[in-house]
């Protein structure tokens, strides 16, 4: 046991962290019962309204509360423990999932009570998402945070394989509230992390600093170092547009699974096992990416990896429209689920190698909010473009857009990816 213990910590050196390892065992069973949720929710609210603008409409509800919370966050999450501020966030969660679970078990969900619940699962995640993040490095040191990083996105991207494979044989078990079930036990499953994180120490935590300016000045300070620092504020850019036109078209899964390759005579029980395939295989291609750079996080090569995970997605959504067959849309998917995590978690660990750490909160906010903050209105765009002018051409039109933007960003400002170079660290 002691060698292999050995051994894990000189490849994967952020498990050497006993706090860390805690913690991350508590947030991976966390996170399959999200992603379970994540998977059966869409394709219940698609069941009961059959319009892809709801599933856009619930992706506005999530995402929109980072919108307005993610950048004051940045700067509040400073000035708490933010071991105890996931703590608290992590339980407002694990209620409002109660509170879903109760209303699809009973029978009388409708799509408003969806919404509801999501906006109040997006709020407390607007600020949980960079309490966690910016608590990384108190728990392994800035030398193992790159592993850190990677560790968490694997456990993330391992959830998403899990989570959709272990939804198809639960609605086909049940009868009738299948998805109600799912949501208990994703309930359940937060206090896997709940537990874990009071066992946690943050070894490596700063000391807790009054805060004695207005937040306004706190986060023009943040702003000035993006000014400052181009390359950095060049990835936030890329983010925006991931958020505004890449990232929400996931949402429309269910959509692909029951229109784009549905089949005449298709019963339910086909369309769900149909959908859950395709998150399986958006999570394999996640996964894959994440274990890949868990393993080898060289700065030498996260330029190119950004490119390749930015290509990767962008190209498999401008290929949707042309593949109406499962299994390659299942390639595509998961080529597309690999781009997501490669391009997000190589753009993750430039922005908090490069920070120092008394910005490290509020920069890291700027970053979740372009990418999440306005998501929401990238979701709505994308579930009445899709409503309106179907799936294969919304992909399309999206992803041309996203390469334009994108692509011109890494030809004419190639220091985006000269960064990588710049920390130093290996």
């Amino acid at each position: 046991m002691t060698k292999l213990r050995i051994l894990l910590s000189q490849r994967f050196p952020a498990l050497a962290s006993r706090d860390f390892s805690i913690f991350w065992v508590g947030h991976l069973f966390s996170l399959i019962g999200t992603s379970m949720q994540s998977t059966a929710l869409p394709l219940l609210a698609y069941r009961i309204s059959g319009r892809p603008f709801d599933l856009g409409l619930i992706g506005f509800a999530t995402t929109l509360p980072t919108f307005f919370l993610a950048l004051p966050g940045g700067v509040l999450i400073e000035h708490v423990d933010k071991r105890k501020a996931i703590i608290f966030l992590q339980i407002v969660m694990m209620l409002d999932t109660f509170v879903l679970a109760f209303l699809a078990l009973s029978g009388v969900i409708q799509i408003w009570q969806i919404v509801v619940t999501s906006l109040i699962l997006g709020t407390a995640s607007a600020f949980e998402i960079t309490a966690r993040q910016a608590m990384l490095i108190e728990l392994t040191g800035r030398e193992a945070l790159p592993n850190a990083i990677a560790l968490q996105s694997t456990a993330f991207n391992l959830s998403r394989v899990l989570g959709p494979a272990l939804v198809a044989p639960i609605l086909l078990l049940s009868s009738r509230n299948g998805e109600g079930w799912i949501f208990l036990l994703n309930g359940i499953s937060y206090a896997a992390i709940i537990i874990g994180l009071f066992f946690v120490h943050a070894k490596y935590k700063a000391p807790v600093s009054p805060r004695t300016r207005p937040i306004m000045e706190e986060f023009r300070e943040g702003t000035q170092y993006l000014v400052k620092n181009s390359s950095v504020g060049l990835i936030i850019v890329i983010a925006a547009t991931i958020g505004i036109f890449a990232m929400p078209i996931t949402q429309q899964l269910p959509v692909v699974s029951k229109d784009l390759l549905g089949q005449i005579g298709d019963t339910k029980s086909v369309v769900d096992l149909r959908n859950s395939l395709l998150y399986t295989a958006q999570g394999v291609g996640a996964l894959t990416a994440a274990f890949s750079i868990a393993m080898n996080n060289t700065a030498r090569w996260r330029g190119l990896r950004l490119i390749l995970g930015e290509a990767a997605f962008i190209l498999g959504m401008i290929a949707i429209p042309f593949s109406r067959s499962l299994w390659p849309t299942l390639i595509i998917i998961a080529l597309m689920g690999w781009g997501a995590v490669t391009q997000l978690a190589t753009m993750n660990t430039l922005i908090q190698l490069q920070v120092p750490d008394n910005l490290r909160g509020r920069v890291f906010s700027i970053y979740l909010w372009a990418l999440q903050g306005v998501a929401p209105f990238g979701s709505l765009l994308i579930g009445w473009m899709t409503q309106e002018l179907s799936l294969s051409r919304t992909a399309l039109i999206c992803g041309v857009i996203s390469l334009a933007i994108i692509g011109g960003i890494q030809v004419f400002q190639p220091k985006v990816r000269q960064v990588t170079v710049a920390d130093g660290l290996t």
